[in-house]
């Protein structure tokens, strides 16, 4: 019967409910470590490796996670009321809604048309040369990731259908006698600018809000979306900059000039005419959004009614596109990204937080802590090496959800132990914690999408992922060490 199931993957089902046995049943659980934390940990890993494994939909994984958690009592043993409610206690952050509700916005884009108009707009602006061509979808890319949470929306859904209708436009095919004319270049280049703007707003891949939990949980640091932003938006754009630039000359488009692209961007917005009045809405809350993720309100008065909280902000531009009709309420049942995504998120969070609740993450940090400390290293060095061993265990993982749960709170509990200042080791562990996609072809969610157009060879991918994934901690870490000296972070 269970082999009739095609959404069950048999095979990675068993290995993530024997992994989960194992903390159960044969593993004792080290000293000073409670039993439940150590069952606790085991339902955790079973649920990452069944995420891992794809066993199921990641959301199916992640409802029996909370299941267990309820189920087992783990959380609070003799009291089966109050851990089904600490099973269920993820719903109840605030940040999974933001990632939510953005999701619902972006779907605005895409409707409206107003993510392509934007698109266009760049390429007719700077679109003569193939560079300029990658640098137009990159402002674009940039300019919608601060509300478009789904790096696969953003990448795959919208700038990838014009990247592929441009290469077309010019005879270059997923063809091994045209791909390298300009579509080979512009494909990689896209993919590698959606892993820079994932890692420059907490809203710009659905994981980053893990990043923030985890640096509340154990620092007590509260990071809010304008702190992250102002952080990452020097480094980020260092990266924008360059990344394009050095691809062109390391892997370089057979067609460099491209005179009739801005042609073919111009009929688009042709086309598409002048803005309609739902594309205006959505460009002013668009700016709301922003307006309020940056702290204007505060900006204008002391008074603490007008803080204004990031959720809160995301819901009033939600309600302006309802309200408006920009958005149905059809629309937002039928975003089964946000809906799966709060659904996963919860089940994550949840777990995460009484990992460390319950003292799992401060014993394995001390436990890694006391093994780098023979080594007699600075903090420095010892944070250098924890990001580059973080961000090359990604070889191993297909999602960033699943390697930001299985391994951030950890890794950033061990560099703050050892020294490291904890706003900026967790702040440039996050930003590491998009930008190790680019390795793979399979690194995020936009992967497949863009590696599957067949224009770039796994063999290109993984080289110029690798060369890329290194340029970019290199400008992050010089771009970051500057930016942040000017903020007074050092």
């Amino acid at each position: 019967m269970w082999m009739k199931l095609p959404h069950v993957k048999i095979v990675p089902a068993v290995i993530a409910f024997l992994v989960t046995c194992l903390f159960w049943f044969v593993i004792s659980p080290p000293e000073g470590v409670d039993i439940n934390a150590w069952r606790l940990l085991g339902i955790f890993v079973g649920t990452i490796t069944a995420i891992i494994g794809k066993a199921l939909p990641i959301g199916g994984a992640a409802m029996i996670g909370i299941l267990l958690v309820g189920i087992t009592q783990v959380t609070n043993p003799g009291n089966p009321g109050k851990a089904m409610g600490d099973a269920l206690s993820g719903y109840s952050n605030t940040l999974i809604w933001l990632i939510g509700i953005s999701f619902f916005i972006s779907r605005a884009f895409i409707k409206t048309g107003l993510g392509s108009r934007v698109a266009y707009y760049f390429v007719r602006a700077i679109g003569k040369k193939t560079l300029g061509i990658s640098y137009g979808l990159s402002f674009a890319e940039l300019v919608l990731s601060p509300v478009m949470p789904s790096n696969t929306a953003r990448g795959g859904g919208v700038l990838y259908p014009i990247n592929r209708s441009i290469s077309e436009s010019m005879g270059s095919l997923p063809d091994e006698a045209t791909r390298l004319k300009v579509g080979a270049f512009l494909t990689l280049v896209a993919y590698q600018i959606n892993v820079i703007t994932s890692a420059m707003f907490i809203t710009a891949t659905a994981p980053n809000p893990l990043v923030t939990a985890g640096i509340r949980d154990i620092a007590k640091i509260d990071v809010s979306w304008a702190q992250w932003a102002m952080a990452a938006f020097v480094p980020g754009l260092l990266a924008i900059l360059i990344i394009p630039w050095v691809l062109f000359k390391l892997y370089p488009p057979q067609i460099k000039e491209t005179p009739d692209a801005a042609g073919y961007a111009n009929k688009k917005l042709q086309e598409l005419g002048p803005l309609r009045l739902d594309e205006k809405i959505l460009i002013g809350v668009f700016f709301l959004l922003l307006f309020i993720w940056a702290g204007g309100p505060e900006l204008l008065s002391s008074d603490p009614l007008f803080k204004v909280d990031a959720t809160a902000g995301a819901f009033v531009g939600l309600g302006v596109l309802l309200f408006s009709g920009v958005l149905t309420w059809d629309d937002l049942l039928k975003e089964k990204g946000a809906w799966d995504t709060v659904t996963w998120f919860s089940s994550l969070v949840m777990m995460a937080t009484f990992l460390n609740k319950l003292g799992v993450v401060a014993w394995f940090s001390k436990t890694v802590e006391s093994s780098i400390a023979h080594w007699g290293l600075g903090w420095m060095e010892a944070a250098a090496i924890l990001v580059l061993l973080y961000v090359f265990i990604h070889y191993f993982f297909a999602s960033n959800t699943a390697h930001i749960s299985a391994l951030f709170a950890s890794f950033f509990g061990v560099g703050v132990a050892l020294g490291a200042p904890p706003l900026m080791f967790g702040l440039f562990l996050g930003f590491a914690s998009s930008l190790c996609a680019s390795l793979t072809h399979y690194g995020t969610g936009s992967a497949p999408v863009l590696f599957g157009a067949g224009y770039v060879t796994m063999g290109e991918w993984w080289k110029w992922g690798f060369v890329v994934t290194l340029l970019n901690l290199l400008i992050f870490a010089g771009g970051c060490a500057i930016w942040w000296k000017v903020l007074g972070y050092w």
